[in-house]
């Protein structure tokens, strides 16, 4: 039986052909979506009685690393498709939730997770996105800025402060929200406020979405074991897989721009010999493959900690020593090819800026080694302006 990740190897050649397009003209990758779909790789974690193929969070990075070596956008997908936001709902949510999420992505769709907000990135706790009751459903207003997919995005986990009919706020949580399963169409109160240019990742939008009056079923609300008061940290372990993704993600591309440089040390000649025999780039490579190596082995062992989510001091240590060793391993890979490494003949300017968003998104490495020293030495996180306080747990989202 052929495994997940040699069906990914499969897909690698037409993706890294078809890369510098997505790149070049900043449109989303749409042939590629449908060779994940057909491939049964969109949704793969999805449990199988929910059609998808139960795959572990350890498969998933595994098939990652092999699309991020061709294409970072396909990558992207990929993770999306099978960690945050719908393993939230798989996780946390009702049957009906089940019903309407699982088919969307195993048809194609990359659910966008609505969190950061234009005051409240980093620090997700401030956010000013509302969900009143009223009746049987709840009305939303806010913003959410720097959102993955939005205007492609069908299936959407927007999270919100939870106001009972009086306006007295119940915890923070997510809802479902869904465009038009057959055209897009976002549903009235749901709009796309405008587009991010990005430095990396030209082809994946990055919107600011605005609710004003959204009407929501309180069907949609997503009621996470501890509930709404508590609740915000169990979406934000859910959260942690997709941090999980991410670093491999980077890992993946580091990987890709490693095989890059080793082709061209033994292609490329100056002074009479091929510039793998100098030995000043020979120690740069064996640097770039140990950086790989340990991070694939970081981001293996954070995946395989998953009970149903990957452990949050593992998950953020992986993601932390990927995304920046990655971007060191791209660069040097860069500086190798020289001047032909930094026009567009070879694919590592892209990588190179590509590669750059992942010390940033899902989790800036600064507060991810917040995280890991507050856990380390046992004192509470964030750590404010009030000093540091004994913490009552070391595992939180």
């Amino acid at each position: 039986m052929t495994s997940f990740v040699e069906t990914a190897h499969s897909l690698v050649e037409r993706f890294a052909e078809r890369a510098a397009e997505w790149d070049s003209t900043r449109t989303y990758c749409w042939p590629n979506v449908a060779d994940l779909t057909e491939a049964g790789l969109m949704g793969m974690t999805i449990p199988v009685e929910w059609g998808g193929k139960g795959a572990s969070y350890l498969e998933a990075v595994q098939v990652v690393e092999e699309i991020a070596r061709a294409c970072t956008l396909s990558a992207r997908i990929v993770v999306e498709a099978n960690m945050g936001a719908i393993s939230a709902i798989m996780a946390y949510g009702t049957d009906q939730q089940r019903a309407i999420a699982a088919p969307l992505v195993l048809a194609g769709d990359k659910p966008a997770i609505c969190i950061t907000e234009p005051e409240a990135g980093s620090a997700a706790t401030e956010m000013k996105t509302t969900a009143r009751r009223r009746g049987d459903r709840y009305i939303l207003n806010g913003t959410k800025h720097w959102i993955t997919g939005g205007g492609i995005s069908k299936l959407h986990l927007v999270f919100a402060r939870v106001l009972d009919e009086n306006g007295a706020e119940e915890g923070i949580s997510g809802f479902v929200v869904v465009a038009d399963p057959k055209n897009g169409s976002l549903p009235p109160g749901f709009e796309i406020v405008r587009h991010e240019r990005t430095m990396g990742l030209c082809g994946m939008p990055e919107a600011e979405l605005r609710f004003t009056d959204l009407e929501v079923s309180e069907d949609m609300l997503l009621k996470p074991p501890s509930g709404l008061r508590r609740g915000f940290a169990d979406l934000m372990k859910a959260y942690n897989s997709q941090r999980v993704g991410a670093g491999t993600i980077a890992m993946g591309v580091a990987a890709g721009a490693l095989e890059h440089a080793k082709r061209y040390l033994k292609e490329r000649y100056q002074f009479g010999r091929p510039i793998g025999e100098f030995q000043g780039l020979q120690w740069m490579l064996a640097d770039m493959d140990s950086s790989v190596h340990a991070s694939r082995l970081l981001l293996q062992e954070a995946a395989k900690s998953a009970n149903p989510f990957p452990d949050m001091f593992l998950a953020a240590r992986a993601k932390a020593f990927a995304s920046e060793s990655a971007i060191k391993v791209v660069s040097d890979a860069l500086q190798i090819f020289g001047a032909r490494g930094y026009g567009d003949a070879e694919p590592l300017e892209r990588m190179y800026r590509d590669v750059r968003m992942f010390t940033i998104g899902g989790g800036t490495a600064q507060i991810l080694k917040t995280q890991m020293a507050g856990h380390l030495l046992g004192i509470k996180t964030p750590q404010g302006r009030t000093g540091y306080a004994p913490s009552k747990s070391t595992e939180g989202g």
